[in-house]
């Protein structure tokens, strides 16, 4: 297989992945490309080669910048914007999880925090059910976020290590 024939593979297989994770498609496609290229791309570069739309690209570059997985560079002398991917697996694995964890861990712990406090009769089947489901939920939820706290935190070595010592 030559080398053009696997980056057009692997920028496919990011997005299809992508948007089994439930992420825009184009917008797993973009980063597979940033991720990819050694140099920065400019926005035509990037509708050029993934044959999209200015406002597709421009829109994928926004949403990709908004996760933190994209930045937009400026060149001396030059009016094009550039954008560029973080080549390190670590820090995007990090990243990701940082905003997925804002974007849904946080607002289901805060909403499973309030439905805790629901007042009911002990001996009611349908409060003991309710309650016994919303506490365990949380509780794997809070664990979770504790999981992805020490992920964040964690050097990609020590993270790994530890991570494999529970499997032993």
């Amino acid at each position: 297989m030559e080398l053009a024939e696997a980056k057009q593979k692997f920028i496919e297989a990011w997005g299809k992945l992508g948007s089994e994770w439930g992420i825009n498609r184009t917008m797993a496609q973009v980063h597979a490309l940033l991720l990819i290229t050694p140099e920065d791309l400019t926005t035509e570069e990037i509708m050029e080669t993934l044959q999209i739309s200015r406002g597709n690209a421009n829109m994928t570059l926004r949403d990709l910048i908004g996760w933190g997985l994209v930045e937009k560079r400026l060149k001396p002398g030059e009016r094009k914007e550039y954008f560029y991917a973080d080549k390190d697996t670590w820090n995007i694995a990090r990243q990701v999880a940082k905003e997925r964890r804002k974007r849904e861990l946080d607002p289901i712990i805060k909403i499973l925090d309030e439905l805790s406090k629901v007042k009911g009769e002990k001996n009611d089947p349908e409060f003991k059910t309710f309650n016994k489901s919303i506490t365990d939920i949380n509780k794997l939820a809070k664990n979770v976020d504790k999981t992805l706290e020490t992920m964040l935190k964690a050097e990609e070595s020590w993270f790994w290590g530890s991570l494999l010592k529970v499997f032993k």
